[in-house]
């Protein structure tokens, strides 16, 4: 499942205040971010294979078992897209 359009259409980055477009991340990024994640999930394996990400800031928020991380601190950088 997907981030719901209506919800993309009103997230913004938290610290540009500018849209954010949904990207597919890498698969050694995923698995990063399922390690960091999984102590919050406890009957389930968290999915992590896409991110919100921000060209103005240069950032990218992982979505977490369709939960956008929008917290600046939890961000990536855009490096990780491998772009």
């Amino acid at each position: 499942m997907a981030v719901d359009a209506e919800l993309l259409e009103i997230l913004v980055c938290p610290k540009s205040r500018e849209p954010l477009v949904v990207v597919e991340l890498p698969e050694a990024v995923a698995a990063q971010l399922v390690e960091k994640y999984r102590e919050h999930f406890r009957d389930e394996e968290p999915v992590v294979t896409q991110a919100l990400y921000c060209e103005v800031s240069g950032l990218v928020y992982p979505i977490v078992s369709d939960i956008p991380i929008l917290l600046e601190e939890d961000a990536l950088p855009a490096s990780v897209l491998g772009a």
